[in-house]
């Protein structure tokens, strides 16, 4: 076997460190389609939630290498403002552009939330009042707020049975299920119920009541980079600027199936 002399020895190390000092990787870049706005307190920052006064109103993270004269928008008082497709890199508190503003994409129409189905089976006949003296809509305004005082509460809600949209002040109150959920043990708790209502009604279990998801959202309410929080389908919907894996973790450790966590920020592919 030739023995490797040490000049040789010594240009290959060499040629390795630099292989190794030259395959540093690009940070990555994330993508989101926000209100930009700039006022007489804050320069160009990224929003989300904004109020409609005029001139609107937000804050949120700084955004780097911003410049007003190459994009279209609009200003009023001293503020500037537009809705950009925005690209570029996030350190967890700002987000440094890598390439320009684009004109956002043709607005969707919103999406519509996912209806809250009737987890009961529909009884021998089909879901009907069994009371028509007591479906009403105030008797439904009855049993939900009955409902609501229970420790284990879970929430309530209403699956309508026919497509048309009930006009205000209608009495639609024969037309929906009403469905309320409890943690706890249920027994006895249609009759409670059904000693206020007298129309179709679903009584189920949930996993969390009403009371810990209140204090789930309080508690997230504080973690760095939230935009904002609310429940609905028995969990906390928790909305982020770009949650950090550590963070994911924690929260899915602490709260489970309580909270799903949903990031502004998305990668770019």
């Amino acid at each position: 076997m030739r023995r490797m002399t040490p000049f040789l020895a010594l240009a290959v190390g060499l040629a390795a460190c630099g292989t190794q000092s030259g395959a540093a990787t690009a940070p990555p870049r994330y993508t989101a389609t926000v209100t930009v706005l700039e006022d007489k307190t804050h320069g160009p920052q990224m929003c989300m939630l904004v109020q409609t006064s005029m001139p609107p109103q937000c804050a949120g993270p700084d955004v780097m290498g911003w410049d007003w004269s190459k994009v279209r928008h609009e200003s009023e008082g001293g503020t500037r403002w537009g809705l950009y497709a925005l690209t570029g890199t996030w350190d967890g508190d700002r987000l440094t552009l890598t390439e320009p503003p684009r004109e956002p994409e043709p607005r969707q129409e919103p999406r519509e939330p996912a209806k809250l189905e009737t987890p009961c089976p529909a009884p021998e006949g089909g879901w009907r009042p069994v009371n028509l003296a007591r479906t009403t809509l105030e008797a439904m305004q009855k049993a939900s707020e009955r409902a609501s005082t229970a420790e284990d509460f879970a929430g309530s809600w209403l699956d309508h049975l026919i497509e048309k949209q009930p006009k205000d002040g209608e009495d639609h109150s024969r037309d929906v299920v009403l469905n309320v959920a409890f943690t706890g043990d249920l027994a006895g708790r249609e009759e409670w119920i059904r000693e206020v209502w007298g129309g179709a009604l679903c009584v189920s279990r949930a996993a969390y009541s009403e009371k810990e998801l209140a204090r789930v959202q309080e508690q997230v309410m504080k973690e760095k980079g939230v935009v904002s929080a609310g429940h609905r389908g028995n969990r906390v919907e928790l909305i982020m600027w770009l949650a950090t894996p550590e963070q994911r973790e924690r929260l899915a450790a602490r709260y489970g199936g309580a909270l799903v966590v949903e990031d502004v920020l998305q990668p770019v592919r």
